[in-house]
């Protein structure tokens, strides 16, 4: 079905691996394109809950963008360019109602950096590295890295890491906030599947209200606790909220159907 990534559901989880290693699994157009597709999968099978993004090989998860097609580019075509991406791929992770972490088991730069940090969250192998060095080829992340590192680490150290180009390892990542927890290489994916596994326990619409309000808190959106309030009271006409009630009452595991 797809060239440049994998695709596995086990336990309503998808797994999507970017499968170009010999590239260190750079972001070219047609990988753009099927994340893309694979993110619309996301949205529309309700079979799946949760999504696992990672990359292929042991060296990198996203190395940043394929840079050979820098060269066919002008003013115009940069911007088409990552409005694409943008509007494909890397907005709608963002806003997915269904959690989307990213599993980062190696270099994290530029393009993938930013689609690691696209993500509701991250966690990261003890051998990740992650940086915005697009100073290096004269430009600025086109993928949202402004906005989202800075959202994520705040503005002084962001603009000292996009103004130099520097890489930092997992363990510094993990003391800014931009990655949640750091492991064994090995221990990464089912790490991050027992944790997704917890989170899709929990009933699906108050998941999915969680990422929309935290989303608006991340960017300072005025109407946010109006919009948390107005949350709260719908979810009580929700058939889970009664459930989860009644089994926190009769000292049960809940049954959430995401109604």
């Amino acid at each position: 079905m797809y060239s440049t990534i994998l695709t596995e559901v086990q336990d309503h989880i998808i797994t999507v691996t970017i499968n170009r290693p010999e590239k260190l699994n750079a972001l070219n157009k047609l990988v753009i394109e099927e994340l893309g597709q694979a993110i619309e999968t996301i949205y529309a099978d309700d079979s799946i809950k949760a999504a696992i993004l990672t990359g292929a090989g042991p060296k990198s998860f996203v190395a940043g963008a394929d840079i050979s097609e820098f060269l066919e580019l002008d003013g115009e075509g940069g911007q088409a360019l990552a409005q694409k991406g943008q509007d494909l791929v890397f907005s709608k992770i963002e806003n997915c109602p269904k959690p989307i972490i990213a599993a980062v088991n190696g270099f994290a730069l530029g393009g993938g950096c930013e689609l690691a940090m696209a993500c509701h969250f991250r966690l990261a192998s003890d051998n990740a590295k992650f940086g915005q060095p697009e100073v290096n080829l004269g430009l600025v992340p086109g993928y949202g890295g402004t906005q989202r590192l800075t959202q994520l680490i705040g503005k002084g150290k962001a603009m000292e890491l996009m103004m130099t180009g520097a890489m930092i390892n997992a363990s510094e990542a993990k003391s800014l906030g931009l990655v949640n927890e750091v492991f064994p290489a090995e221990e990464l994916l089912p790490k991050t599947i027992q944790l997704l596994k917890t989170i899709t326990s929990k009933a699906p619409i108050a998941i999915a209200k969680v990422i929309e309000l935290t989303n608006l808190a991340a960017i300072g959106h005025p109407d946010g606790l109006r919009k948390e309030v107005a949350a709260f009271g719908l979810l009580f006409d929700t058939r889970d909220a009664k459930e989860g009630a009644r089994a926190f009452l009769d000292k049960r595991a809940p049954n959430f159907t995401g109604h």
